[in-house]
């Protein structure tokens, strides 16, 4: 799907998302909060969505929110007014950034590589704008390790893919591996559906075309 399928998608999607906003916190927001209350100074949240992260995000952090969704920008800038947070949204490509290099002290995303037409181009991005001090923290969702529920995303790949623009069967690591960021930590959870990586910006050697 090309980003305008996508944008059309969210659009769609956007009224229903902001309505289940309470699910998705049942059912992720403790993964949340481990991942990104260690977050710190500048954070950039790459793919923010209605800003569902901006609640476990450690307060004193200045909040960069980026997507290519209007509709989901503006639930994302109601949540900072509703959280009482300092922050900005814009709407922006993630794999192209408009930002400097070494802009942010943490750059952040959850369930979004998934989504991304070019996802190793994306993350590359993120580990270019990265300071190479800081962190990368990503909250993605893949092919799970039980067999019964991985042959059930096999036969939904497709029409779920035509539908949302998401990978079902995703293999969030390899996907991080091949995009040159250094992996740190990494936790699965929920039968292998969900991965929680830590990431340093770039394994020491930056791609040619971030330098």
């Amino acid at each position: 799907m090309t980003l305008e399928d996508i944008q059309a998608a969210y659009a769609r999607y956007a009224p229903w998302v902001d309505r289940l906003g309470w699910l998705d916190h049942l059912f992720t927001g403790r993964y949340r909060r481990r991942q990104f209350a260690r977050a710190d100074g500048r954070v950039l949240d790459v793919a923010c969505g209605p800003g569902t992260n901006v609640r476990y995000l450690p307060a004193g952090t200045e909040i960069v929110g980026i997507d290519i969704s209007d509709p989901l920008l503006e639930q994302a800038r109601a949540a900072l007014d509703t959280l009482e947070r300092e922050g900005t949204v814009a709407r922006m490509d993630a794999q192209a950034l408009e930002f400097e290099d070494d802009s942010f002290e943490t750059v952040i995303s959850s369930f979004s590589t998934c989504t991304f037409p070019d996802p190793v181009a994306a993350l590359r991005e993120m580990g270019r704008v990265c300071r190479p001090d800081g962190e990368i923290l990503l909250l993605e969702h893949g092919r799970s390790d039980n067999p019964l529920i991985a042959r059930y995303q096999e036969w939904r790949a497709d029409a779920h893919y035509e539908k949302s623009g998401c990978r079902l069967t995703q293999e969030p690591l390899e996907v991080v591996r091949r995009a040159g960021l250094s992996v740190t930590e990494v936790e699965t959870a929920q039968f292998g559906r969900l991965t929680r990586l830590v990431c340093d910006p770039f394994d020491g050697n930056r791609p040619e075309g971030d330098r």
